[in-house]
């Protein structure tokens, strides 16, 4: 068993890195000082790997839009019942989610960690799937998914993606539609669970108070040794131009709703995952609540509280997108884009970029004062090919010539789209 402990100077603190006989990581990060404890079992499979084949294979599987969302709903069933009640005998509270690239299974405790984590990897690792059982959740995915077409935050956002991207499949709702989960069986669940769902690519990580012998004394009775497979994803050729400039719908909301978007080249996904973080300080730059452009935009009324910025990034993809409400989207993203244009032309305020850099460092630093976020944190650089810490030396390291060069070459007009959502009239 190869242990490895992690230590950031600039901190003072520590986590360890084992991998597991099993083929499974693990990243451990003891809190004595918290009371609960934090732990999320992930693998690196989510809505944007469409087709995949093993190595030896000719042909590529192609998997049904949504099948990533529904297969971590029916993770939870097996024959003996269902894993929330198992988590009830224990107390602790448990989830799961899916987004583009990961499927993760969590819970939280102020005590029974033991258990709860054997329940945690049991189901996990023990698939369960029926035709009954896939027919009976079409029908409550089938009900999600309709919820979803419902929420006007919802399809602002994908409607943008749809603008953007040309071919990936990170412009297709996560849950898929009720025509494509249709396509979707238990042999098609198996096939798909048995490639991403392989302990080689996943990871367990835990933040919290536990003791790290009680995490290997689970992992060593309930995880068998996987086998190592070679999984070939279907490589997605997107060109940078954007899909389309524009897209409105209209929805009973009170006022109108935008989302304006830039389109960037990505690199690999360590890179994308350093550049999202560059591109988040960016953002405060450009138009967080302290920039003048905020201050103007809010005070003529056209921005509230609902104004912000975020960068979605992962292995092949990164976007930054600017949203809210607003009686003037056009007049909103006009403005943000010369602001762009106007920091791009005449560099970055020095004592800005100080400020949000400064502000950047202290949000993460405090993200590690919270046994979820570290769990999270854990999971998520571990997707990204780097170590928790790195992220405060991507901050503590960042350069204003850096985020100048970004804007230049990623924020570009041209790569750009916009969603809007009006009232209906």
């Amino acid at each position: 068993m190869n242990k490895t402990e992690i230590r950031s100077e600039r901190v003072g603190e520590s986590y360890f890195r084992i991998r597991h006989p099993s083929g499974l990581t693990l990243l451990l990060c003891p809190m004595p000082q918290f009371n609960s404890s934090y732990a999320m079992f992930s693998t690196e499979y989510g809505s944007v790997d469409s087709a995949f084949r093993l190595v030896g294979e000719k042909e590529y599987f192609r998997i049904p839009d949504g099948t990533a969302h529904f297969l971590e709903h029916k993770m939870f069933e097996s024959e003996k019942g269902d894993a929330f009640a198992d988590y009830a005998r224990t107390g602790a509270s448990a989830n799961a989610f899916t987004s583009f690239d990961k499927t993760c299974y969590l819970f939280s405790c102020a005590d029974h960690f033991k258990e709860s984590l054997e329940i945690l990897m049991g189901f996990v690792t023990d698939p369960y799937f029926t035709k009954e059982t896939v027919d009976k959740e079409q029908g409550i995915i089938g009900q999600e998914i309709r919820m979803y077409d419902d929420s006007a935050d919802w399809r602002v956002m994908f409607n943008l993606l749809d603008a953007l991207y040309v071919r990936h499949p990170l412009r297709i709702d996560i849950a898929g539609t009720t025509d494509s989960i249709a396509e979707i069986t238990a042999e098609s669940l198996h096939k798909v669970y048995g490639a991403f769902y392989n302990l080689h690519n996943m990871v367990l990580t835990v933040a919290g108070n536990f003791r790290p012998e009680d995490v290997l004394e689970v992992a060593d009775r309930v995880l068998k040794p996987a086998p190592v497979l070679e999984v070939e994803r279907l490589a997605v050729e997107e060109p940078r131009e954007v899909s389309k400039k524009r897209v409105e719908q209209r929805f009973p909301i009170a006022a109108p709703m935008f989302c304006l978007g830039f389109k960037e080249k990505p690199g690999d996904k360590r890179q994308n995952a350093v550049d999202s973080i560059l591109d988040e300080v960016l953002g405060e730059i450009i138009a967080g609540e302290a920039s003048p452009l905020y201050r103007r935009l809010y005070d003529e009324g056209l921005i509230n509280s609902t104004f912000g910025c975020e960068t979605l990034s992962g292995r092949d993809y990164i976007a930054t997108m600017y949203s809210g409400e607003s009686r003037d989207p056009d007049r909103v993203c006009g403005e943000i884009c010369d602001e762009i244009e106007r920091m791009a032309r005449e560099g970055i305020d020095e004592e800005a970029f100080q400020r949000n850099r400064k502000a950047a460092w202290g949000r993460y630093v405090r993200m590690l004062g919270r046994v979820d976020s570290v769990a999270q944190a854990l999971m998520n650089t571990w997707l990204s090919d780097m170590e928790l810490y790195d992220l405060l030396d991507v901050i503590a390291d960042m350069k204003k010539e850096d985020l100048e060069k970004r804007l230049r070459e990623q924020f570009d007009r041209e790569y750009s789209a916009l969603s809007v959502v009006y009232p209906e009239e």
